[in-house]
């Protein structure tokens, strides 16, 4: 079953276009990076999907309810973090539970004590006297304690130690492996490559990849370094098709390859070669293809 479903959906602010033509579709029990640097139209996407902007053009839809028309029963069904949190001053991670529990017509305070306490976090500290990190760990509490069946997050891991981050990406995983979704925005790559099924990148408010990390994996390029027994062992060798060399020493080579390591291996058998190194795939090369264009780079 889809759980998101956006067709070519629109948001300008007068002449300056937010997102444009925008069309996916996420399905139930994914959990999804939405990833782009600062300004790539991620955040305007995900106001857009809660119902908080009306589309200039186009359309979309949560569990097939209009996000716009029907952003009421939307945002029942979902658990949203915003980029921009902002809290009343004098809430704590109690009261806080209770208000979120009387708006939904539930209990959340047996879910939301098992995160508060995940979290490492006081149940009786005010806002106005929270750090940024633990103003942000009230905010994950507050959107996970429903165990909605989407979360939307912007951003999530901003101002979190390493600690929380991984404590949330593990429960993030448990709730997709339990057929809830995840639909998270970020501009890191580390962070999505770690936790994320697929991946969608945003530049200048359109979709410019849409695919598996492991196939996003298949396509990048392992970096490869070849230690020669010494300076005179590869004065006549030349390296194979698949092996770009990108920087050559007296004693080395650094490089990529475009092929099976197995390949390179057989390649390397009856070379002088002291020791070789070959790295996992380079996503992040990969994916600068998409954020940088040949304009951005002069």
């Amino acid at each position: 079953m889809s759980c998101i479903v956006t067709n070519n959906l629109k948001k300008s602010y007068g002449s300056r276009v937010g997102i444009e033509n925008l069309s996916m579709t996420v399905a139930a029990g994914e959990l999804i990076g939405f990833l782009g640097p600062n300004g790539a139209g991620k955040t305007t996407t995900i106001r857009l999907l809660m119902g908080l902007l009306k589309p200039t053009s186009g359309d979309a839809s949560v569990f097939a309810q209009d996000c716009w028309l029907q952003s009421h029963k939307v945002k029942a069904d979902v658990g949203y973090l915003p980029g921009d949190l902002r809290l009343y001053p004098w809430f704590t991670a109690k009261n806080a539970l209770k208000i979120f529990g009387r708006v939904h017509g539930k209990d959340f305070s047996r879910e939301g004590e098992r995160l508060t306490q995940l979290f490492d976090l006081d149940p009786t500290l005010r806002v106005d006297r929270m750090s940024r990190g633990t103003r942000q760990k009230l905010g994950l509490v507050l959107a996970l304690a429903p165990r909605p069946k989407l979360l939307i997050l912007d951003e999530p891991t901003s101002g979190l130690d390493p600690i929380v981050q991984y404590k949330l990406n593990t429960t993030l995983r448990s709730l997709a492996d339990q057929g809830h979704t995840v639909f998270f925005s970020s501009h890191t790559l580390s962070e999505v490559e770690a936790l994320c099924d697929r991946v969608m990148i945003l530049r200048k408010g359109k979709v410019v990849a849409n695919e598996t990390i492991a196939s996003l994996r298949d396509r990048a390029k392992r970096v490869v370094t070849i230690f020669w027994k010494d300076s005179a062992a590869h004065e006549k060798i030349s390296p194979p098709p698949f092996l770009t060399i990108n920087q050559k020493n007296s004693r080395s080579w650094t490089g990529t390859i475009e092929a099976d390591a197995m390949e390179l291996l057989q390649w390397c058998q009856d070379k002088p070669i002291a020791d070789l190194s070959i790295e996992q795939p380079d996503l992040t090369a990969l994916f600068q293809q998409y954020y940088i264009s040949p304009e951005d780079s002069r």
